[in-house]
C-alpha cells in the first residue's frame, strides 16, 4: 500500500537521521592508540591505498591476526581518497552503520510482518550504547562490515525462504555470506540463527499438523550444509591466523573461564538495560570473580532460560531471540580466550539483536489489550530513543582522541593497568614524558608482567636522557615477552650510543629474527654498516628496508647520505626528494638536498 510505503521510507530515513545526529561528531575525530595504527596509520599496505600488491596480500595472508580481506579493502579504499583524514575513516563506518541499520528494519519486517516492532528493533540497533566502540573507533571496521553482510544475508535468505526453490536467491545468499566471512569471521553463527527464524517467524519447520516436524527440519539442515560447509573452513582459517593470540590450553584456569563467561552473558544482559560505565577494555580477572556476580549471572541465565523453554509454543519469539542471543556470543563469549581482556561491548553488535527481538514482541503482546495502546507505545519508543541517542552521544564524546578515551576508561576503573599503559603512550606522543612516565609506573604497579608498559616506558626514559634506566626497561620488556622485536631494535639502538657496537649489532639481528622484513632493523644495521665504513653494505640495509616500507622516510634520507658518501649524486638527490616528499619538514633533508645540489657539476 502507498501509505505503507510512505511509513517504510520515513522509519528508514528516521534511521540514518538519527545515526548522523548521535554519531557524526566523530566526523571531527582522529585516530586513537587502540589498534588504528596496526590497522591504518603505520600500516604501509593501507596507507598505499588500492595497489595489485596490496590486494593480493590482503587475500594470501592474514592481516592484524585476522584473516578479513574485505574489511582490509575497504580500509585501503579510504586511505585512497581521503589520506591521513581520520573523518573520512570515520564517515564510511557511520555510512555502513546506517545502511546496516536499514537492511535489518526492512529484513526484520519483511520475515515478522510487523513495522512497528522491527522498527523498534532496528532504531536499538542503531543508537545503543553499547554498539558506540563499533562505530566510532576506526580499527572496527570488520565489526560494521560484517554486521552489514550479515543483514544482507539475513534479508537474501528471508527472500529465498519465501521462494524456496529458487536457485538465484539461494546462490545470492550463499555469496553474501561468503563476503561476510571474509569482513568478520564471528559471524559463523548466522546458519544457526537462520534455523531459529524457520521456527519462528518463518514458520518453515512445520508439518501438515501444527507441530514441528522433524522432516521439516532434517531438510532444513540439508539445505544449510554449503553454509555449514564455509563455517569450517572460516573457523579453520581464523584458528591460523589467530593461532598466536589465542591463550594456549591450561594457561588460564577453566573454572575461572567458565566463571568469566557466565559473568560476561550476564553484563552484557544488563547493560543492554542500564549502559553505564562503558569502556574499551575490561581486564580479564586474573584472581577470580565475585562470588555475587557469578551467582547472579548464573540466576539470570537460568530464569530467562526456563521461561523461554516453558512459553515456547505461546511465545517463539522468547525462546528465538534468547538463543540468538546466546548463540552468537559464543565465539566471542571466552571460551577461547584471546587477548587479556574478559570482554568487550563491541561482541554485542549483532548477538543483541536478539535481546531486542524479545523486547518487542513480548511488550506488543503484554500491551495487546491496552486502551490507547499506540499512544502509549509510541511515546515509550520515544523516550527510549531519546535516551539512548543521549547515552550513545555522550558515550561517542569519549573516542574524541587517545587522552580522552583513556582517561574516561581510568575514571571507571582506576585499577586497569592497560589504560594507564595507553595513556601514558598518549601523553608520550604528544610531548609529555615525565606524566607519561608516572602512567607507567602506575600500569606496573598494578601488573608488573605488563611489557608493553616496560617498553613505553623505556621509549619516555630514553626521551629525557635517563639512558641506563630505559635500558634496564627494555631488558625487562623483552624478558617477559621473548621475540619482542621492537624492544630488541631500540635496546641495540641504545647500546650502540653507548659504544657497544656488537651488542647492538646482536640486537638488530635477533629483532630480524623475530620479525622478518621488519624495517626498523635493517634501518639500525644500516647505520652501523654506514658508520663502520662498510657504505655498500649500508645501501643494501637500507634498499631492504624500504622495500619493507615505502613510506619510510628516514631509511631514505639515511640511503641518500650513503649515496651521497659513495658519490652518486644523482641517486642521492632522487632520495632526499623522496624523503622530503614522505616527510615535507625535514629539515636535514633539505639542506642536504641544498647543498648536494649547489655542489652538483654542471652537465
Amino acid at each position: 500500500m502507498p501509505g505503507d510505503r510512505r511509513v517504510v521510507f520515513g522509519v528508514c530515513v528516521f534511521l540514518a537521521v538519527v545515526i548522523f545526529a548521535v554519531f557524526g561528531q566523530a566526523l571531527h575525530f582522529g585516530f586513537v592508540n587502540l589498534d588504528d595504527d596496526l590497522y591504518v596509520t603505520e600500516n604501509p599496505l593501507v596507507k598505499a591505498g588500492l595497489t595489485a600488491h596490496g590486494l593480493a596480500q590482503v587475500f594470501t595472508q592474514p592481516m592484524c591476526s585476522f584473516y578479513h580481506p574485505f574489511t582490509m579493502i575497504t580500509l585501503m579504499l579510504d586511505a585512497q581518497i581521503y589520506g591521513e583524514n581520520a573523518g573520512g575513516y570515520h564517515l564510511t563506518n557511520l555510512l555502513i552503520h546506517a545502511v546496516t541499520s536499514i537492511i535489518l528494519f526492512l529484513a526484520l519486517r519483511q520475515m515478522t510482518g510487523t513495522l512497528w516492532s522491527s522498527a523498534f528493533i532496528a532504531t536499538m540497533f542503531a543508537v545503543h550504547p553499547l554498539h558506540v566502540e563499533s562505530v566510532a573507533w576506526v580499527a572496527e571496521r570488520k565489526d560494521v562490515m560484517g554486521g552489514l553482510f550479515f543483514a544482507l544475508t539475513l534479508w537474501a535468505y528471508v527472500r529465498y525462504a519465501q521462494k524456496p526453490f529458487s536457485f538465484v536467491r539461494y546462490l545470492a545468499m550463499l555469496a553474501l555470506f561468503a563476503v561476510g566471512l571474509l569482513c568478520k569471521p564471528t559471524i559463523v553463527t548466522l546458519p544457526c540463527v537462520m534455523l531459529l527464524l524457520d521456527f519462528w517467524p518463518l514458520n518453515r519447520m512445520r508439518g501438515e499438523t501444527s507441530g514441528v516436524s522433524f522432516k521439516a527440519v532434517r531438510l532444513l539442515i540439508v539445505e544449510k550444509i554449503p553454509l555449514f560447509l564455509m563455517v569450517v573452513v572460516a573457523c579453520i582459517m581464523t584458528i591460523v591466523a589467530e593461532g598466536k593470540t589465542i591463550t594456549p590450553p591450561g594457561k588460564l584456569p577453566l573454572s575461572l573461564q567458565l566463571e568469566n563467561v557466565a559473568v560476561s552473558y550476564g553484563t552484557y544482559f544488563a547493560r543492554t538495560f542500564w549502559p553505564a560505565g562503558l569502556t574499551p577494555y575490561y581486564p580479564y580477572p586474573q584472581h577470580g570473580l565475585p562470588a555475587w556476580e557469578i551467582a547472579g549471572s548464573l540466576i539470570l541465565l537460568g530464569v530467562v532460560s526456563i521461561t523461554a523453554l516453558l512459553l515456547w509454543r505461546r511465545r517463539p519469539y522468547l525462546l528465538v531471540g534468547w538463543l540468538w542471543y546466546l548463540g552468537m556470543l559464543v565465539p566471542m563469549i571466552g571460551l577461547f580466550q584471546v587477548g587479556g581482556f574478559a570482554r568487550a561491548d563491541r561482541f554485542t553488535y549483532l548477538p543483541q539483536i536478539g535481546l531486542g527481538l524479545m523486547i518487542a514482541f513480548a511488550t506488543a503482546d503484554l500491551t495487546a489489550t491496552w486502551g490507547g495502546r499506540r499512544k502509549i507505545l509510541a511515546g515509550a519508543m520515544a523516550v527510549m530513543v531519546a535516551l539512548l541517542a543521549v547515552g550513545s552521544w555522550r558515550q561517542t564524546s569519549f573516542w574524541r582522541d587517545s587522552e580522552t578515551l583513556w582517561r574516561h576508561t581510568l575514571d571507571c576503573n582506576p585499577e586497569n593497568s592497560f589504560a594507564h599503559n595507553s595513556l601514558g603512550a598518549a601523553l608520550s606522543l604528544g610531548g609529555h614524558p615525565a606524566e607519561a612516565i608516572d602512567q607507567f609506573q602506575s600500569a606496573l604497579d598494578l601488573n608488573p608482567g605488563l611489557a608493553e608498559a616496560h617498553y613505553n616506558l623505556a621509549v619516555a626514559l630514553s626521551a629525557q636522557n635517563r639512558t641506563d634506566e630505559a635500558v634496564q626497561s627494555y631488558q625487562k620488556a623483552i624478558a617477559l615477552k621473548p621475540g619482542y622485536a621492537e624492544a630488541e631494535n631500540n635496546l641495540g639502538i641504545l647500546l650502540a650510543g653507548q659504544g657497544h657496537a656488537e651488542e647492538a649489532v646482536q640486537y638488530f639481528n635477533k629483532a630480524l629474527a623475530d620479525k622478518p622484513d621488519y624495517a626498523e632493523a635493517d634501518n639500525s644495521l644500516g647505520i652501523m654498516s654506514g658508520s663502520a665504513g662498510r657504505l655498500d653494505e649500508a645501501v643494501q640495509f637500507f634498499q631492504k628496508a624500504i622495500a619493507a616500507r615505502p613510506d619510510y622516510a628516514d631509511a631514505h634520507f639515511n640511503l641518500a647520505n650513503a649515496f651521497a658518501l659513495q658519490g652518486r649524486t644523482a641517486d642521492a638527490i632522487r632520495q632526499y626528494q623522496e624523503t622530503l616528499r614522505l616527510n615535507p619538514n625535514s629539515v636535514s633533508a633539505k639542506e642536504q638536498l641544498q647543498l648536494i645540489s649547489t655542489n652538483r657539476p654542471s652537465p
